[in-house]
Protein backbone atom coordinates (compact mmCIF):
# COMPACT_ATOMS: atom_id res chain seq x y z
CA UNK A 1 0.00 0.00 0.00
CA UNK A 2 1.35 3.43 -0.91
CA UNK A 3 1.23 6.35 1.50
CA UNK A 4 1.46 10.06 0.70
CA UNK A 5 3.99 12.54 2.03
CA UNK A 6 1.22 13.91 4.29
CA UNK A 7 0.62 10.41 5.65
CA UNK A 8 4.31 10.05 6.47
CA UNK A 9 4.49 13.45 8.13
CA UNK A 10 1.42 12.87 10.28
CA UNK A 11 2.53 9.41 11.41
CA UNK A 12 5.95 10.84 12.28
CA UNK A 13 4.14 13.38 14.47
CA UNK A 14 2.12 10.58 16.09
CA UNK A 15 5.36 8.74 16.91
CA UNK A 16 6.76 11.93 18.44
CA UNK A 17 3.69 12.14 20.67
CA UNK A 18 3.97 8.47 21.65
CA UNK A 19 7.51 9.10 22.92
CA UNK A 20 6.06 11.34 25.65
CA UNK A 21 4.94 8.13 27.34
CA UNK A 22 8.38 6.50 27.17
CA UNK A 23 8.77 6.32 30.96
CA UNK A 24 5.17 6.10 32.12
CA UNK A 25 2.87 3.78 30.12
CA UNK A 26 4.00 0.30 31.19
CA UNK A 27 2.62 -2.30 31.14
CA UNK A 28 0.77 -0.66 28.25
CA UNK A 29 2.44 0.27 24.95
CA UNK A 30 3.48 3.81 24.08
CA UNK A 31 0.94 5.17 21.59
CA UNK A 32 0.36 8.50 19.86
CA UNK A 33 -2.57 9.67 17.72
CA UNK A 34 -3.08 12.58 15.32
CA UNK A 35 -6.44 13.56 13.77
CA UNK A 36 -6.28 15.37 10.43
CA UNK A 37 -9.13 17.00 8.50
CA UNK A 38 -8.76 19.01 5.30
CA UNK A 39 -4.99 18.80 5.61
CA UNK A 40 -4.88 20.30 9.11
CA UNK A 41 -4.31 18.72 12.51
CA UNK A 42 -7.55 19.05 14.49
CA UNK A 43 -6.61 16.91 17.50
CA UNK A 44 -3.73 14.94 18.91
CA UNK A 45 -2.83 13.02 22.04
CA UNK A 46 -0.79 10.23 23.54
CA UNK A 47 -1.29 7.52 26.11
CA UNK A 48 0.17 8.79 29.35
CA UNK A 49 -0.39 6.08 31.95
CA UNK A 50 -2.01 2.65 32.31
CA UNK A 51 -5.63 2.94 33.38
CA UNK A 52 -5.97 6.42 31.90
CA UNK A 53 -7.44 7.30 28.47
CA UNK A 54 -5.64 5.99 25.41
CA UNK A 55 -4.09 8.23 22.76
CA UNK A 56 -7.15 8.09 20.48
CA UNK A 57 -9.46 9.32 23.24
CA UNK A 58 -7.22 12.30 24.02
CA UNK A 59 -7.08 13.21 20.32
CA UNK A 60 -10.85 12.84 19.87
CA UNK A 61 -11.54 15.04 22.89
CA UNK A 62 -9.22 17.71 21.49
CA UNK A 63 -10.88 17.58 18.06
CA UNK A 64 -14.50 17.55 19.20
CA UNK A 65 -16.89 17.76 16.22
CA UNK A 66 -13.94 18.28 13.87
CA UNK A 67 -13.18 14.58 14.20
CA UNK A 68 -16.10 13.74 11.90
CA UNK A 69 -14.68 12.90 8.49
CA UNK A 70 -11.07 13.12 9.71
CA UNK A 71 -8.20 10.71 9.22
CA UNK A 72 -6.73 9.22 12.40
CA UNK A 73 -3.03 8.35 12.42
CA UNK A 74 -2.26 5.94 15.27
CA UNK A 75 1.11 4.36 16.07
CA UNK A 76 -0.57 1.08 17.12
CA UNK A 77 -3.77 -0.58 15.94
CA UNK A 78 -6.71 0.77 18.00
CA UNK A 79 -7.80 -1.69 20.69
CA UNK A 80 -11.02 -3.63 20.24
CA UNK A 81 -11.46 -5.11 23.72
CA UNK A 82 -12.64 -3.84 27.08
CA UNK A 83 -9.69 -3.52 29.46
CA UNK A 84 -9.37 -0.82 32.07
CA UNK A 85 -10.76 1.54 29.41
CA UNK A 86 -13.35 1.03 26.63
CA UNK A 87 -12.25 0.01 23.10
CA UNK A 88 -10.66 2.82 21.10
CA UNK A 89 -12.00 1.36 17.85
CA UNK A 90 -15.53 1.95 19.13
CA UNK A 91 -14.65 5.55 20.05
CA UNK A 92 -13.30 6.21 16.55
CA UNK A 93 -16.46 4.78 14.99
CA UNK A 94 -18.69 6.86 17.25
CA UNK A 95 -16.73 10.02 16.41
CA UNK A 96 -17.32 9.49 12.69
CA UNK A 97 -13.73 9.38 11.42
CA UNK A 98 -13.50 8.35 7.78
CA UNK A 99 -10.05 6.76 7.69
CA UNK A 100 -7.65 5.16 10.17
CA UNK A 101 -3.95 4.62 9.45
CA UNK A 102 -2.06 2.45 11.94
CA UNK A 103 1.71 2.12 12.00
CA UNK A 104 1.45 -1.55 13.02
CA UNK A 105 -1.03 -4.18 14.08
CA UNK A 106 -1.30 -4.91 17.78
CA UNK A 107 0.70 -8.02 18.83
CA UNK A 108 -1.66 -8.45 21.80
CA UNK A 109 -3.72 -11.61 21.05
CA UNK A 110 -6.76 -9.79 22.47
CA UNK A 111 -6.54 -7.35 19.54
CA UNK A 112 -4.33 -8.77 16.73
CA UNK A 113 -6.22 -7.31 13.77
CA UNK A 114 -9.64 -7.18 15.39
CA UNK A 115 -9.42 -3.42 15.95
CA UNK A 116 -8.92 -2.68 12.27
CA UNK A 117 -11.58 -5.28 11.37
CA UNK A 118 -14.06 -3.51 13.65
CA UNK A 119 -13.34 -0.22 11.90
CA UNK A 120 -13.72 -1.73 8.43
CA UNK A 121 -17.03 -3.34 9.46
CA UNK A 122 -18.24 0.17 10.32
CA UNK A 123 -17.35 1.41 6.83
CA UNK A 124 -14.11 3.17 7.82
CA UNK A 125 -11.17 2.96 5.43
CA UNK A 126 -8.13 1.40 7.12
CA UNK A 127 -4.45 0.97 6.36
CA UNK A 128 -1.43 -0.22 8.34
CA UNK A 129 2.33 -0.57 7.99
CA UNK A 130 3.29 3.12 7.78
CA UNK A 131 6.60 3.68 9.67
CA UNK A 132 6.11 0.22 11.14
CA UNK A 133 9.76 -0.39 12.07
CA UNK A 134 9.90 2.88 14.02
CA UNK A 135 6.69 1.98 15.84
CA UNK A 136 8.01 -1.50 16.71
CA UNK A 137 11.23 -0.03 18.11
CA UNK A 138 9.25 2.32 20.33
CA UNK A 139 7.37 -0.63 21.83
CA UNK A 140 9.99 -3.33 21.46
CA UNK A 141 9.44 -4.57 25.02
CA UNK A 142 5.67 -4.77 24.64
CA UNK A 143 6.08 -6.66 21.35
CA UNK A 144 8.56 -9.03 23.02
CA UNK A 145 6.21 -9.75 25.91
CA UNK A 146 3.25 -10.36 23.63
CA UNK A 147 5.07 -12.56 21.11
CA UNK A 148 7.73 -14.35 23.22
CA UNK A 149 6.18 -14.26 26.70
CA UNK A 150 9.18 -12.44 28.18
CA UNK A 151 10.47 -8.88 28.32
CA UNK A 152 13.12 -7.30 26.12
CA UNK A 153 16.39 -7.48 28.04
CA UNK A 154 18.87 -4.64 27.61
CA UNK A 155 22.24 -5.24 29.26
CA UNK A 156 24.08 -2.07 30.30
CA UNK A 157 27.77 -1.99 31.19
CA UNK A 158 30.51 0.62 31.51
CA UNK A 159 34.11 -0.27 30.76
CA UNK A 160 37.51 1.04 29.82
CA UNK A 161 38.53 0.97 26.15
CA UNK A 162 40.29 -2.33 26.81
CA UNK A 163 37.00 -3.83 27.99
CA UNK A 164 37.59 -3.84 31.75
CA UNK A 165 34.90 -3.06 34.30
CA UNK A 166 36.73 -3.14 37.65
CA UNK A 167 40.17 -3.44 39.19
CA UNK A 168 41.07 -6.68 40.88
CA UNK A 169 40.63 -4.96 44.25
CA UNK A 170 37.00 -4.28 43.34
CA UNK A 171 37.29 -0.56 42.56
CA UNK A 172 34.89 0.23 39.70
CA UNK A 173 33.54 3.78 40.19
CA UNK A 174 33.65 5.74 38.06
CA UNK A 175 34.91 4.78 34.61
CA UNK A 176 32.56 7.05 32.72
CA UNK A 177 31.80 10.74 33.09
CA UNK A 178 28.64 12.47 34.36
CA UNK A 179 27.05 12.80 30.90
CA UNK A 180 27.24 9.05 30.29
CA UNK A 181 25.96 8.28 33.77
CA UNK A 182 22.97 10.58 33.28
CA UNK A 183 22.28 8.92 29.93
CA UNK A 184 22.34 5.56 31.69
CA UNK A 185 19.67 6.79 34.09
CA UNK A 186 17.44 7.70 31.12
CA UNK A 187 17.65 4.09 29.99
CA UNK A 188 16.88 2.94 33.53
CA UNK A 189 13.83 5.21 33.57
CA UNK A 190 12.31 3.65 30.44
CA UNK A 191 12.68 0.11 31.83
CA UNK A 192 10.01 -1.62 33.90
CA UNK A 193 12.60 -3.51 35.94
CA UNK A 194 16.31 -3.24 36.77
CA UNK A 195 18.12 -6.57 37.13
CA UNK A 196 21.35 -7.21 39.02
CA UNK A 197 23.16 -10.00 40.86
CA UNK A 198 24.16 -10.63 44.44
CA UNK A 199 27.81 -9.97 43.56
CA UNK A 200 27.04 -6.40 42.55
CA UNK A 201 24.89 -5.91 45.66
CA UNK A 202 27.70 -7.12 47.92
CA UNK A 203 30.57 -5.35 46.16
CA UNK A 204 28.99 -2.00 45.24
CA UNK A 205 25.89 -1.72 47.48
CA UNK A 206 24.02 0.13 44.70
CA UNK A 207 20.58 1.73 44.97
CA UNK A 208 19.80 0.89 41.32
CA UNK A 209 17.03 3.46 41.08
CA UNK A 210 16.53 6.44 38.77
CA UNK A 211 18.14 9.55 40.20
CA UNK A 212 19.88 11.58 37.50
CA UNK A 213 16.66 12.35 35.58
CA UNK A 214 13.19 13.32 36.78
CA UNK A 215 10.67 10.48 36.68
CA UNK A 216 7.28 9.76 38.21
CA UNK A 217 7.91 5.99 38.32
CA UNK A 218 10.70 3.89 39.78
CA UNK A 219 11.29 0.49 38.12
CA UNK A 220 11.00 -2.76 40.02
CA UNK A 221 14.46 -3.86 41.21
CA UNK A 222 15.30 -7.54 40.80
CA UNK A 223 18.25 -9.29 42.47
CA UNK A 224 19.45 -12.71 41.31
CA UNK A 225 20.55 -14.16 44.66
CA UNK A 226 20.69 -17.96 44.57
CA UNK A 227 21.51 -18.45 48.27
CA UNK A 228 19.51 -15.51 49.70
CA UNK A 229 22.66 -13.69 50.77
CA UNK A 230 21.39 -10.12 50.24
CA UNK A 231 22.30 -8.15 53.40
CA UNK A 232 19.29 -6.75 55.21
CA UNK A 233 21.11 -3.40 55.28
CA UNK A 234 21.64 -3.31 51.49
CA UNK A 235 20.68 0.02 49.96
CA UNK A 236 18.77 -1.74 47.18
CA UNK A 237 16.21 -2.84 49.80
CA UNK A 238 15.40 0.75 50.73
CA UNK A 239 12.70 2.87 49.12
CA UNK A 240 10.88 0.92 46.44
CA UNK A 241 9.78 -2.48 45.21
CA UNK A 242 12.39 -5.26 45.27
CA UNK A 243 12.14 -8.85 44.07
CA UNK A 244 14.76 -11.38 45.20
CA UNK A 245 15.07 -14.38 42.88
CA UNK A 246 16.56 -17.34 44.73
CA UNK A 247 17.42 -20.99 44.15
CA UNK A 248 17.13 -22.19 47.76
CA UNK A 249 13.90 -22.46 49.74
CA UNK A 250 15.28 -21.05 53.00
CA UNK A 251 12.11 -19.89 54.73
CA UNK A 252 13.91 -18.27 57.68
CA UNK A 253 16.16 -16.15 55.46
CA UNK A 254 13.30 -15.40 53.06
CA UNK A 255 11.12 -14.15 55.91
CA UNK A 256 13.89 -11.83 57.09
CA UNK A 257 14.06 -10.30 53.61
CA UNK A 258 10.27 -10.04 53.48
CA UNK A 259 10.34 -8.24 56.84
CA UNK A 260 12.25 -5.36 55.20
CA UNK A 261 9.83 -5.19 52.27
CA UNK A 262 11.33 -7.52 49.67
CA UNK A 263 9.44 -10.19 47.76
CA UNK A 264 11.20 -13.57 47.48
CA UNK A 265 10.68 -15.89 44.53
CA UNK A 266 12.32 -19.34 44.39
CA UNK A 267 13.18 -20.46 40.85
CA UNK A 268 15.92 -23.12 40.98
CA UNK A 269 17.49 -24.94 38.06
CA UNK A 270 19.27 -28.30 38.04
CA UNK A 271 22.62 -26.64 38.81
CA UNK A 272 21.34 -25.00 41.98
CA UNK A 273 21.26 -21.54 40.42
CA UNK A 274 18.34 -19.29 39.54
CA UNK A 275 16.68 -20.35 36.29
CA UNK A 276 17.02 -17.05 34.44
CA UNK A 277 14.63 -17.90 31.60
CA UNK A 278 11.92 -18.74 34.14
CA UNK A 279 12.61 -15.46 35.93
CA UNK A 280 12.14 -13.45 32.74
CA UNK A 281 8.96 -15.33 31.89
CA UNK A 282 7.63 -14.56 35.38
CA UNK A 283 8.45 -10.89 34.87
CA UNK A 284 6.58 -11.05 31.57
CA UNK A 285 3.51 -12.44 33.33
CA UNK A 286 3.70 -9.45 35.67
CA UNK A 287 3.50 -7.00 32.77
CA UNK A 288 7.20 -6.14 32.62
CA UNK A 289 8.02 -5.00 29.08
CA UNK A 290 11.69 -3.96 29.33
CA UNK A 291 14.38 -5.22 31.70
CA UNK A 292 17.52 -3.15 32.20
CA UNK A 293 20.36 -5.36 33.47
CA UNK A 294 23.27 -3.80 35.38
CA UNK A 295 25.29 -6.64 36.81
CA UNK A 296 28.77 -8.08 37.15
CA UNK A 297 30.66 -10.18 34.63
CA UNK A 298 29.29 -13.48 36.02
CA UNK A 299 25.59 -12.69 35.62
CA UNK A 300 26.34 -10.81 32.37
CA UNK A 301 27.99 -13.95 31.03
CA UNK A 302 25.14 -16.18 32.18
CA UNK A 303 22.56 -14.00 30.45
CA UNK A 304 24.58 -14.05 27.23
CA UNK A 305 25.29 -17.79 27.37
CA UNK A 306 21.59 -18.50 27.79
CA UNK A 307 20.77 -16.17 24.87
CA UNK A 308 18.58 -13.94 27.01
CA UNK A 309 20.28 -10.65 26.08
CA UNK A 310 18.41 -8.78 23.36
CA UNK A 311 20.49 -5.62 23.35
CA UNK A 312 23.82 -4.37 24.70
CA UNK A 313 24.14 -0.81 25.97
CA UNK A 314 27.88 -0.24 26.43
CA UNK A 315 29.64 2.89 27.64
CA UNK A 316 33.37 2.95 26.91
CA UNK A 317 35.59 5.40 28.77
CA UNK A 318 38.72 6.80 27.08
CA UNK A 319 41.18 4.98 29.35
CA UNK A 320 43.14 1.73 29.61
CA UNK A 321 43.51 -0.19 32.88
CA UNK A 322 45.32 -3.38 31.93
CA UNK A 323 44.69 -7.05 31.19
CA UNK A 324 44.55 -8.21 34.84
CA UNK A 325 41.39 -6.24 35.64
CA UNK A 326 37.87 -7.75 35.49
CA UNK A 327 36.24 -8.08 32.08
CA UNK A 328 32.72 -7.50 30.83
CA UNK A 329 31.43 -11.04 30.43
CA UNK A 330 32.21 -14.40 31.99
CA UNK A 331 32.19 -16.46 28.80
CA UNK A 332 33.97 -19.74 27.99
CA UNK A 333 37.34 -19.61 26.25
CA UNK A 334 37.22 -20.18 22.50
CA UNK A 335 39.67 -22.35 20.61
CA UNK A 336 38.34 -21.28 17.23
CA UNK A 337 36.73 -18.06 16.02
CA UNK A 338 33.77 -20.07 14.76
CA UNK A 339 32.31 -19.68 18.26
CA UNK A 340 32.53 -15.90 18.38
CA UNK A 341 29.33 -14.04 19.21
CA UNK A 342 28.56 -11.62 16.40
CA UNK A 343 26.78 -8.34 17.07
CA UNK A 344 24.93 -5.84 14.93
CA UNK A 345 25.82 -2.27 15.89
CA UNK A 346 22.61 -0.21 15.98
CA UNK A 347 23.98 3.08 17.26
CA UNK A 348 27.37 4.55 18.02
CA UNK A 349 27.88 8.05 19.42
CA UNK A 350 29.90 10.14 21.83
CA UNK A 351 28.25 11.05 25.15
CA UNK A 352 30.39 13.66 26.88
CA UNK A 353 33.90 12.21 26.77
CA UNK A 354 32.71 8.61 26.52
CA UNK A 355 31.51 6.38 23.68
CA UNK A 356 28.06 4.81 23.79
CA UNK A 357 27.49 1.71 21.72
CA UNK A 358 24.15 -0.03 21.22
CA UNK A 359 24.36 -3.49 19.66
CA UNK A 360 22.22 -6.58 19.30
CA UNK A 361 23.23 -10.23 18.95
CA UNK A 362 22.88 -11.35 15.37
Amino acid sequence: MSFSAVDHGMMARALQLAEHGLWTTSPNPRVGCVLVRDGKIVGEGWHEKAGEPHAEVHALRAAGELARGATAYVTLEPCSHHGRTPPCAEALVAAGVSRVVAAMSDPNPLVAGQGLAMLRAAGIETASGLLESEARELNIGFVSRMTRGRPWLRLKAAASLDGKTALNNGVSQWFTGPDARQDGHRWRARACAILTGIGTVRDDDPQLNVRAVATTRQPLRVVVDSKLETPLTARILQGGRVLIAAAVDDEKRANLLRSVGAEVLVLPNAAGKVELKDLLEELGRRGINEVHAEAGFKLNGSLLRERLVDELLLYLAPCLIGHAASGLFNLPELTTLDGKRCLQIRDLRQIGEDIRLIARPR
